[in-house]
């Protein structure tokens, strides 16, 4: 008796014959030795085509030689039934299961052990073999992440494969932006009384989910001139009162993307972490597994205020005549507008550069530790000049004015960079794709996961955003070859 049969005689009767041997996975098949009933299934040719280009045997995958009495079902099965379940908006697991039961066929396709021969299975069948809503949900949760980092490896690999002669610079040029997850949980229901210093209290975490955090999607804290102009100066508003922000608990998705004109975009790296992490702290995780999938350091970089840091200038600086940029918008929280000499040192408010003094370290309060340089005004360091100050400073009669700056060349980019050139208003356009990725995701049910952990909620993004570029590749293909005919 074949290893295939006991498998099939131990799954119908119950009895614990031996453990699971691993088969060849169905979507790992050419399409023309798929059974008779897989061909004629309209669902299973779709999913066949979306999921096909995969390799499944390359996804790692656990120890297959424990067995409880029934099979034990390998990864890819949960992982490919995942992502029916993203694809056709099935918001629950029971729904998964419900729909899996329904059409056996696509059961069979995505791997689970169902046995089949000659005639397609049914449902009375599929429904005894598949695993329980509950064990679907634990194992969303269990599969480690990097098992599925690994699907959007091959997904990246794939489509700069198909676009290499087309796009050769394929993801020379990206584009980095975080989207919120608001978790399930009471404290995020608008119609659930609760106090508001208790909702958004952050030392209160929710019962519903022990993995979220606090965090603002989106703050206005500072007033128009022309608000603060029509503020009354008697009978002011308590502090208590005003909407400063817009807070959730939940997490953040930071995702890395990159656009090729006529073809869309891509996603080449995300990361999910709990939202009350700061956006810069997306940036080294996601640029390293990029430039992993990649193979090389991307050149330009589009990013909104939030990324405004020495460090991100400095990543996408290049010294090569070939060049190299981060477009990010200037943010007024580093202070006034600085300029700088030919020799790259600070200029006071009068114009003069300012020398360099001394350098310290920072590593308190920092994403990034870092040097940093004191200045000191020139006509009082390295000694007294005994000229007076050009624009009568009121720093002149104590010394002199200072200022602390980061020695990094990204600081001085940060300041210098032309924000009005046509280099710098094109690659900013390039932010769209990640708009664009995010507004799949939306679609996708990103923002509301039913969901009640970190590691699920995870992988389930990292899912999607297998699935957003798995749909990318299909349509890359057909318009390939229509293309070609």
């Amino acid at each position: 008796m074949t290893s295939r049969s006991i498998v099939t005689h131990s799954v119908v009767s119950g009895q614990r014959n031996g453990p699971f041997v691993a088969q060849t996975h169905p979507l790992d098949r050419p399409g023309c030795l798929l059974p008779r009933f897989a061909r004629r299934s309209a669902l299973v040719t779709h999913y066949y085509r979306l999921l096909s280009p995969i390799d499944w045997a390359a996804l790692p995958e656990r120890n297959l030689s424990r067995h409880y009495g029934q099979p034990t079902v390998p990864y890819a099965a949960f992982v490919a039934a995942y992502l029916v379940k993203i694809d056709r908006r099935l918001v629950y697991m029971s729904d998964l299961r419900r729909c899996l039961v329904e059409h056996p066929a696509l059961c069979w396709l995505l791997g689970f052990p169902i046995p089949a021969r000659l005639r397609p299975p049914h449902s009375t069948l599929v429904d005894a073999c598949l695993p329980t809503q509950r064990h679907l949900a634990r194992l969303l949760r269990q599969v480690p992440n990097a098992y599925l980092q690994a699907l959007l490896d091959q997904t990246v690999s794939l489509l700069r494969g198909a676009l290499i002669d087309t796009c050769p610079d394929f993801g020379n040029a990206i584009s980095l932006d975080t989207k919120h997850v608001i978790a399930w949980v009471r404290e995020n229901n608008p119609k659930a009384y609760q106090k508001r210093s208790e909702r958004f209290d952050k030392s209160r975490q929710p019962a519903g989910d022990p993995d979220c955090r606090l965090g603002c999607k989106r703050k206005h804290n500072q007033r128009s001139r022309r608000e603060s102009a029509q503020t009354p100066l008697t009978d002011p508003v308590p502090a208590s009162t005003l909407q400063v922000g817009e807070y959730y608990w939940g997490y953040g998705s930071g995702v890395v993307a990159t656009k090729v004109p006529g073809w869309g975009e891509f996603v080449l790296a995300e990361l999910t972490q709990p939202f009350n992490c700061s956006d810069v702290s997306y940036f080294f995780p996601l640029m390293a597994d990029t430039e992993r999938r990649l193979g090389f350091r991307p050149r330009f970089g589009a990013f909104d205020a939030a990324f405004d840091a020495w460090y991100v200038y400095e990543f996408f600086h290049r010294d090569d005549e070939k060049g190299g940029f981060a477009a990010v918008p200037f943010s007024q929280k580093g202070g006034h507008k600085r300029f700088f000499s030919p020799d790259g040192l600070p200029l006071c408010k009068a114009g003069l550069p300012m020398p360099l003094k001394l350098t310290f370290m920072v590593r308190k309060g920092v994403l990034v530790p870092h040097q940093k340089g004191r200045y000191a005004c020139p006509l009082f360091f390295p000694k007294p000049t005994g000229q007076a100050c050009p624009i009568d400073d009121p720093h002149a009669a104590k010394g002199g004015c200072t200022t602390s700056l980061a020695t990094s060349v990204g600081a001085r980019i940060r300041y210098q960079l032309d924000r009005d050139s046509e280099a710098y208003k094109n690659l900013y356009k390039q932010r769209t794709a990640t708009e664009r990725i995010n507004a799949q995701a939306v679609a996708l049910g990103i923002e509301r996961p039913k969901l009640r952990n970190g590691a699920a909620i995870a992988n389930l993004n990292t899912l999607i955003y297998v699935l957003i570029n798995l749909r990318a590749l299909q349509r890359v293909r057909i318009q390939q070859r229509g293309t070609s005919s």
